[in-house]
């Protein structure tokens, strides 16, 4: 009876707390992006950008679109799209241009800075990202397709799912993700190998998921992406020793990096030299694919808010960026407006909006108007 009573309590006393706590609140734009142009469609969306003008930059899949999405008179869009904050199509490029460059077989993570386009691939093979201009001009390629050699090679990459930028030091960060797992930094310019680091700042160690019977393959296997089972993740145990699926690395206005260890269900922050700071979970009970895809910052100038979206669970949650503890969360399953069907890449504009990309059948991209500091909300999946 004692435990029963303070059950009910606990249930009162939560949502009273949470309706004081004051988040981030977000309205979907119904009518953003606009349709595209010359019958095309999207795939699956595998990387989302802002620019320094508010510019909405995505890649997508076109391989995903199966023949029933391009019958009759619709085609693929290009892979990269680029649209202003209307939700208008302001350029659309990309695609295969051997032996120039080695296009990924599976697109994954785009990163605008200036006159500068970042792209990475997620699939099995792809070792590579490339360097672009604004309107689609190779301008330089890391690594190369098939010759990854492990987590610990400093000339190619291992299925690249995000990358983002240290402006000061002109340093890329990579979240080398589906095949390797660790953070790698280049020199932007250059490409030159800075520095690379696994789980909590060591040096990754492939062994780790040999020895285990683990396989960590490309991303549509099967293997990881399974709901109802982890690829050796078990919420119950230690904390897991090792990155599974690096999936975004991103920097705070303090310096602090943040890094999605997406099917371990958690973000660990580091120094820029890879020293370890600390980690959270979130629902850390989520299997298969994880539920720490992508984070961003609130844009308050102390970035107090981190707001980190879950493909599994189809939520985004809403965190204390010092102390890692979840504060609210939002969003359900489905295919309509305001829902998610594998809310995959994330980005935010200088307005606070949130702009989400959709993988698996979402296969779409929509955005989220900040409309200020507003109550908590209990999370759907605990």
């Amino acid at each position: 009876m004692v435990i029963a009573i303070a059950a009910m309590l606990c249930a009162a006393v939560i949502p009273a707390v949470m309706a004081q706590t004051q988040v981030p609140a977000y309205a979907v734009d119904p009518f953003w992006p606009k349709p595209l142009p010359n019958h095309w469609i999207l795939g699956a969306v595998a990387g989302m950008d802002v620019d320094e003008n508010d510019h909405v930059w995505l890649v997508h899949r076109p391989s995903t679109l199966q023949p029933n999405e391009t019958r009759s008179i619709w085609r693929a869009a290009p892979p990269v799209l680029e649209f202003d904050a209307e939700g208008n199509l302001l350029s659309a490029w990309g695609g295969p241009d051997a032996p120039r460059y080695e296009w990924p077989d599976l697109e994954h993570g785009i990163l605008v800075d200036g006159n500068d386009v970042w792209l990475g691939g997620g699939g099995e093979k792809d070792a590579q990202i490339l360097k672009f201009t604004r309107q689609g001009k190779f301008q330089l390629q890391i690594g190369h397709k098939g010759k990854g050699r492990g987590s610990n090679d400093t000339e190619n990459l291992g299925g690249t799912a995000n990358m983002t930028l240290d402006r000061a030091a002109n340093e890329l960060y990579v979240a080398d993700g589906y095949v390797n797992h660790r953070v790698i930094v280049f020199d932007a310019k250059t490409g030159a190998y800075n520095r690379h680091w696994g789980d909590n700042g060591r040096r990754p160690d492939y062994s780790y998921f040999t020895g285990t019977g683990e396989k960590l393959p490309s991303p549509f296997s099967g293997a990881v992406q399974n709901e109802n089972r982890p690829s050796q993740y078990d919420p119950q145990g230690p904390p897991p020793p090792q990155f599974r699926i690096v999936h975004s690395v991103r920097i705070a206005n303090d310096g602090l990096v943040y890094v999605c260890d997406r099917t371990n269900d958690r973000v660990q922050v580091f120094r820029k030299d890879g020293t370890f700071v600390k980690e959270a979970f979130v629902a850390k009970k989520t299997l298969g694919s994880g539920s720490v895809w992508d984070v961003v910052f609130s844009t308050d100038p102390a970035q107090k808010f981190l707001i980190i979206n879950d493909g599994t669970n189809q939520q985004i949650w809403i965190l204390d960026r010092n102390t890692l503890e979840v504060l609210s969360a939002f969003g359900h399953a489905g295919h309509q407006v305001g829902e998610f069907y594998g809310a995959h890449v994330m980005a935010r504009d200088s307005k606070g909006n949130l702009y989400i990309g959709e993988t698996y059948e979402g296969k779409r991209a929509q955005k989220f108007t900040y409309r200020g500091l507003g109550p908590a909300q209990m999370p759907i999946i605990q």
